[in-house]
């Protein structure tokens, strides 16, 4: 059979397949993301049915999939708004950055994995699923609650801190040396301040560059700014998606609620490609022998997100039913989580790596949004008796 003939039944399987998963997984009323993962875990390597011709075609539809979900992201916020956010919750960034990178770092090194695996396993514990947590708030009806913005601010601290931290892995990947990591790492900083600096104060002038009355036009606009930029961050070891970030954060107002709403379809269609593709990359006989320390890491990480959700809206002045609420929010794990693991099993970083981040992502993915289901009706207990 001719190769792109191949080629189109392979990916439309794939994205059919999907398809179902995601109505099957609004069903249950869980995210999809886990079912995604188990059906790239079908397809690839040691799977069911491993593709023959697709994967790399999946591969540059997942990169499209990483940019476009943290374009839609930094949509959310605008320049101002960030630097506020990250001013009046700092010191709950850092108790959040050190209670959830500690447990993966602690796994990594008493496993014996070495240094730059355990610099890969603290960002896979670290970051909460941005995408699920804003699903579940939407879902559950929490988006006008007091908490909400102690939760999202935690978010935007989470993905500037991955501005910093992805070029150092990449650095550490890459086995550069001191000087050569330091080099890296200061382009990399240099290059976020600059276009922050653009964000903040010129931001009304890429908004009216891009700015359209043509749905097609903006369309067009936006998702080639976001590239463009995305590939400029890439040749100066700044990730990709943290560049496509900050262009989300460049564009305010009426421009991007309409942004948004152009790339929703796009988004969801490539972000799910991403997950798939990880499980493409993972060996699924692999995870049986880490699954039992995923549940641990699985259970200690919901721990202390719980800690971080309860002090950071403590110091809010939230009840305890919000600080219970926003703990919870925290929860879920997703798509920066795999994207550090994509980047350390690319790079080699340990073999078990992706196998133990795929299985720990699979149990926070699908244990987040059904832990809040769950707990509902007790935290609307607790709202009345306080």
């Amino acid at each position: 059979m001719h190769h792109t003939a191949i080629l189109f039944l392979e990916f439309g399987a794939v994205l059919l397949g999907l398809g179902i998963l995601g109505a099957l997984a609004l069903r249950v009323g869980i995210s999809p993301i886990p079912l995604y993962l188990i059906a790239g875990l079908a397809f690839g390597t040691g799977g069911i049915l491993p593709l023959a011709t697709s994967e790399e075609f999946i591969s540059v539809g997942a990169e499209l999939g990483v940019i476009l979900l943290l374009l839609t992201l930094g949509l959310e916020y605008n320049a101002d708004e960030l630097v506020t956010s990250l001013k009046g919750n700092a010191r709950a960034g850092l108790v959040d950055l050190v209670l959830n990178a500690a447990p993966g770092a602690i796994c990594a090194l008493l496993l014996g994995w070495g240094p730059v695996a355990a610099v890969a396993m603290a960002g896979v514990t670290y970051a909460t699923s941005s995408g699920i947590t804003a699903k579940v708030l939407s879902d559950l009806g929490w988006i006008g609650n007091r908490e909400t913005p102690v939760v999202l601010s935690l978010l935007v601290f989470e993905d500037l801190t991955m501005a910093v931290y992805l070029p150092v892995l990449t650095a550490l990947l890459a086995g550069l040396s001191l000087v050569g990591g330091a080099v890296t790492v200061a382009i990399a900083l240099g290059t976020v301040s600059v276009v922050l600096l653009v964000a903040l104060r010129y931001g009304r002038f890429i908004e009216a560059f891009v700015r359209s009355p043509n749905s097609e036009v903006l369309l067009l606009k936006v998702v080639g700014l976001a590239l463009l930029v995305a590939g400029v961050a890439q040749q100066l070891q700044v990730s990709a998606a943290v560049g496509a970030f900050l262009v989300g954060i460049a564009l305010s107002g009426e421009l991007a609620e309409d942004a948004q709403a152009l790339l929703a379809p796009l988004r969801d269609l490539f972000a799910a490609v991403f997950f798939v593709f990880f499980g493409l990359q993972t060996d699924p006989t692999k995870i049986g022998p880490v699954a039992g320390l995923a549940v641990l890491l699985a259970v200690v990480s919901m721990v202390t997100k719980l800690l971080t959700g309860f002090y950071a809206a403590r110091r809010a002045g939230i009840g305890k039913a919000g600080r219970a609420r926003a703990g919870i929010a925290l929860i879920p794990r997703g798509e920066f989580n795999i994207v550090i693991a994509g980047l350390a099993v690319t790079a080699g970083a340990h073999p078990d790596l992706g196998p133990l981040a795929a299985a720990y992502v699979l149990i926070l993915a699908a244990f987040g949004p059904l832990a809040a289901r769950l707990v509902q009706p007790w935290i609307t207990a607790i709202a009345k008796r306080a």
